[in-house]
């Protein structure tokens, strides 16, 4: 689980977080949802630790990482994994040394043990014999698994996901949806997911934030979202006429 409290983040005179507090479950996929400068990426930044913040606290399981020292804030990194916007994958390195790179960083396994490890994630993403690929040799789908199985490699307690399904095609997109729910639920990770894909809402959103000028305007589920009266939020998550549709069935289903 992790804990925030009051969180407050400013770059010069603009400010960015407003006093942000929120509960991310463990074994659930906790999605933060909002307009493009809502603050979503400085928010998730710091939940990171990649930025600091004026104000409020961040607890991992009842610790505060801004407190912890060097090393406990070492060790708790090795416990966080990440899947970025764009995969990041290392060009010049295979898929199999891709997924073994944070066992590099953060163990003392041997060669043998960290192949092992990798074969067992990228077994888990239905890469079995992508071992000896380049990333250029891969497609954005499978890209994505591969960062993937390098963000659980290590098995982590906590999951972070910055725009997963950026840059795929729909039926792509529902794929990695479902493996990142999947592999949350299995390991009992703690998982955040940044995204504006309305279709990852409907899907996989067990616990949803929706941040608004760097408030946090509404909390719920992807159970709840669509019965809303909250202005904010149903004028982002019914701009399409999709979902418009779909909000008027489910209510006329409820009665």
């Amino acid at each position: 689980m992790i804990e925030v409290k009051n969180l407050h983040k400013s770059f010069g005179d603009a400010h960015i977080l407003k006093g942000i507090s929120n509960t991310f479950e463990q074994g659930k996929t906790n999605l933060i949802i909002g307009q493009s400068g809502s603050g979503k990426s400085v928010f998730l930044k710091c939940l990171l630790g990649l930025y600091d913040y004026e104000e409020g606290s961040i607890e991992y399981n009842g610790e505060v990482f801004a407190n912890l020292s060097e090393d406990k804030k070492r060790d708790m990194r090795a416990k966080i994994g990440m899947v970025f916007q764009g995969s990041a994958l290392f060009d010049s390195l295979t898929i199999e040394e891709n997924v073994m790179f944070p066992l590099r960083m953060f163990t003392k396994l041997k060669k043998d043990e960290m192949r092992e490890r990798a074969s067992i994630v990228l077994k888990r993403v239905n890469l079995e014999d992508a071992h000896k690929k380049m990333p250029s040799e891969a497609s954005g789908g499978m890209q994505k698994r591969v960062a993937i199985a390098r963000a659980i490699v290590n098995n982590p307690k906590y999951l972070f996901c910055d725009e997963p399904n950026s840059g795929l095609d729909p039926k792509t997109a529902i794929v990695i949806d479902n493996l990142i729910h999947e592999i949350t639920e299995e390991y009992n990770i703690t998982t955040v997911i940044n995204t504006h894909d309305m279709n990852s809402v409907m899907e996989i959103g067990d616990s949803i934030m929706f941040l608004k000028d760097g408030l946090k305007a509404w909390e719920g589920s992807k159970k709840t979202i669509f019965k809303t009266d909250n202005k904010i939020v149903t004028d982002f998550v019914y701009s399409s006429n999709l979902f418009k549709k779909v909000r008027e069935a489910v209510l006329k289903e409820q009665g």
